[in-house]
């Protein structure tokens, strides 16, 4: 069993920077691919980055391309999103997801945390 634990989120002005961090417990955080995905109201949750389990691969949804960048520090069970250029369509719940095969699809995700909201205004 893996439990996540999201931080890092707030209000934020528009041109602005957050950087999320999501802990995990469990000895096999490692091993795990890790994504972060993203929810605003009234709409379906979508992919926003997603890592391999060493790091060396990383996927971006299009909107976030060259502003967000993932990464991870296995020694310390953390996953981190470094968001730049933050704009009032960012705003959303993130949620950091963990296990199963990983990708751009929620489904593929065995685990998930509670969700930080991040807020842009204009």
């Amino acid at each position: 069993q893996v439990q996540l634990v999201e931080s890092g989120g707030g209000l934020v002005q528009a041109g602005g920077s957050l950087r999320l961090s999501c802990a995990a417990s469990g000895r096999t955080f490692s091993s795990y691919p890790m994504g972060w995905f993203r929810q605003a109201p009234g709409m379906s949750r979508e992919f926003v980055a997603a890592t391999s389990w060493s790091s060396g691969s990383t996927d971006y949804a299009d909107s976030v391309k060259g502003r967000f960048t993932i990464s991870r520090d296995n020694t310390k069970n953390t996953v981190y999103l470094q968001m730049n250029s933050l704009k009032p369509d960012d705003t959303a719940v993130y949620y950091c997801a963990a296990g199963g095969v990983g990708g751009t699809k929620a489904h593929g995700y065995d685990y998930w945390g509670q969700g930080t909201q991040v807020t842009v205004s204009s």
